[in-house]
């Protein structure tokens, strides 16, 4: 098969599963390291994702409603995270911080398990039991600062590399207490679309995007985005949850082996 087409529809299903639960950076990433520099791959792989979340948010505009308050205090502080991360990516020769990449998201998987381990050791929830977490509150003051904070941080890395970031947000949000997994994917789809359009801007600017195959994953990450977008209403909590913990793992193991095993660094070669 072509490349240009293979592209296209492996960002199909990459900006789907990034919509339901993150991580498609793991299909596109190794796909574009066969092709292109690591940095290239990491800035092209970031815009081919990017239109994929606009289209996922709009699919599930509805379940993101009753969060809406939380996004737009979130929105700042990952915006800032985020254009931290990618100057730091590009202003930076050391990319040792790439030896992080699997613990952080080894740590946001387990956070990610942890709503469902509660559940279990409850005889009388559910595993697919609505969050009992008043989503529709108004948050307080200290709990916005905490979160704003975590966020930044968390959007740091989402601008300097990406892979994981949907794992690490949907991690962040149960640490503040935001567990309902209808409501916070699309509420992490809209705000890791928005911090990647800060890091995606850097790369433009920069010149480390390849055109030639970002478009045609971005033809197809529209098409993916949607479609992920439109089964996050009907699909069951517990066995989404439990997909993503199953992907953070595989995630946290492939990078183990890449960075730890192989020693190959991900970003940072030119």
């Amino acid at each position: 098969m072509e490349t240009p087409v293979l592209l296209f529809f492996v960002a199909i299903v990459a900006t789907a599963i990034n919509s339901i639960a993150g991580g498609g950076g793991l299909l596109t990433f190794p796909l574009l390291m066969t092709v292109l520099p690591p940095v290239t791959s990491d800035a092209t792989s970031a815009v081919a994702l990017l239109p994929a979340y606009m289209t996922s948010t709009w699919a599930a505009r509805k379940h993101l409603a009753p969060l809406s308050h939380w996004f737009w205090r979130l929105l700042w502080p990952s915006l800032v995270g985020s254009l931290l991360g990618a100057l730091l990516l590009n202003w930076s020769g050391n990319r040792s911080f790439t030896a992080l990449i699997p613990w952080l998201i080894l740590i946001a998987t387990l956070l990610t398990l942890r709503p469902l381990l509660t559940r279990t050791a409850h005889s009388g929830h559910s595993l697919d039991a609505v969050d009992p977490v008043d989503i529709t509150a108004g948050p307080s003051v200290s709990l916005q600062i905490g979160a704003s904070v975590l966020l930044f941080v968390v959007s740091i890395y989402g601008g300097y590399f990406g892979a994981g970031i949907g794992i690490l947000v949907i991690g962040a949000f149960g640490l503040i207490g935001l567990t309902d997994i209808h409501s916070i994917l699309p509420l992490k789809n809209a705000l890791c679309g928005s911090l990647r359009a800060v890091a995606v801007t850097v790369f433009i600017i920069e010149g480390k995007v390849n055109w030639e195959y970002g478009l045609v994953m971005a033809a197809g990450a529209l098409l993916g985005g949607y479609i992920g977008g439109s089964v996050v209403g009907w699909m069951n909590r517990a066995l989404v949850r439990i997909g993503i913990v199953v992907l953070g793992v595989v995630m946290a193991a492939y990078y183990f082996w890449r960075i730890y095993g192989t020693g190959i660094h991900l970003v940072g070669s030119d």
